[in-house]
C-alpha cells in the first residue's frame, strides 16, 4: 500500500494574513512566558520535589489580565 501526501496552500487576504501573523506572535508570547515561568519554578523548589509536584501550572488566561492584546486572538490558539 503506497502513501499519499496532499499539499494544501492558501492565499489570505491582507486581513486574515495579520491576524495568522498576531495569532503567531502571541502564541510565542505566551509560550515563552510559559516557559520562564516553570524554569523559575523549578529553580525555586528544585531541592524540595514534593512541594514542586504540587505546584500549579500557569494557564495562558492568567496573562489575559496583564496582556490586554492576548484577548485579540482565539483563546484555543493559546491553550
Amino acid at each position: 500500500m503506497a502513501n499519499k501526501a496532499y499539499k494544501f496552500r492558501i492565499y489570505p487576504t491582507k486581513e486574515q494574513e495579520d491576524f495568522l501573523v498576531k495569532t503567531f506572535g502571541c502564541v510565542r508570547f505566551v509560550y515563552n512566558k510559559m516557559l520562564a515561568e516553570r524554569k523559575e519554578t523549578y529553580e525555586k523548589l528544585k531541592d524540595n520535589m514534593t512541594l514542586l509536584k504540587k505546584q500549579k501550572l500557569p494557564t495562558p488566561a492568567k496573562y489575559k489580565k496583564e496582556f490586554e492584546w492576548l484577548k485579540e486572538v482565539d483563546s484555543l490558539a493559546l491553550a
